[in-house]
């Protein structure tokens, strides 16, 4: 049957003479379009309820393939590195040693103050005062502030603050208050307060 005649049999047809329950009676132009129409709702429904759920986990699929391939490229390259990291944790291991053997621990820190003490009087320096204050607790250290007063000449106090700030142990010198000691004539005897600090391991915030 040519396209032409297929048109001319549609134009024929009375959709009131098709009778659903006499499928095979109705003319071939009519069957056509029937199976065809039969054909698209079929592919919309096997889309809707099948396929476009098998699209949506294969777009899944894809990205978690994506982060897989990610992963693994990280994952190469530490183990590509192993070595160098295993060497730089060492490294770290060894400095963070050495930084702890600096810091005192509570049964030096009376050392630490003679050391302070010493280092004064070599320096020339009269010691009015020296004592410790109240502990500062931080997470990974505890900060041991140290008053000093001590009198000298200039150049006495100069020399005391550098070889304290070359002590082993770490001690750093914070507000520093220098004045004369008479405020009579030129003398060249200074006061100087000033506040020490030292530090000390706090194991027990690291677990915290």
């Amino acid at each position: 049957m040519s396209l032409a005649d297929t048109l001319a049999s549609l134009r024929k047809i009375d959709l009131n003479d098709l009778d659903l329950e006499n499928l095979g009676g109705w003319p071939p132009a009519a069957k056509v379009i029937a199976c065809f129409l039969i054909v698209l709702i079929a592919l919309a429904l096997g889309y809707n309820f099948y396929l476009k759920d098998m699209q949506t986990e294969l777009e899944q699929k894809q990205a978690q393939e994506e982060t897989l391939k990610q992963q693994f490229a990280t994952k190469a390259f530490q183990a590509a590195n192993l070595d160098a990291y295993k060497v730089q944790m060492q490294e770290m291991e060894e400095s963070f040693g050495a930084m702890l053997r600096q810091l005192p621990s509570d049964t030096e820190v009376p050392a630490l103050l003679e050391d302070i003490t010493r280092t004064g009087l070599k320096s020339g320096l009269e010691f009015e005062q020296i004592r410790l204050l109240p502990e500062n607790m931080q997470q990974f250290y505890v900060e041991l502030p140290i008053q000093i007063t001590v009198v000298g000449d200039y150049h006495d106090l100069a020399t005391f603050v550098s070889s304290v700030s070359s002590l082993p142990r770490i001690v750093t010198l914070h507000d520093f208050d220098i004045k004369r000691v008479s405020s009579e004539g030129s003398g060249s005897q200074l006061r100087m307060n000033i506040q020490a600090k030292t530090y000390r391991y706090n194991d027990k915030g690291l677990q915290q």
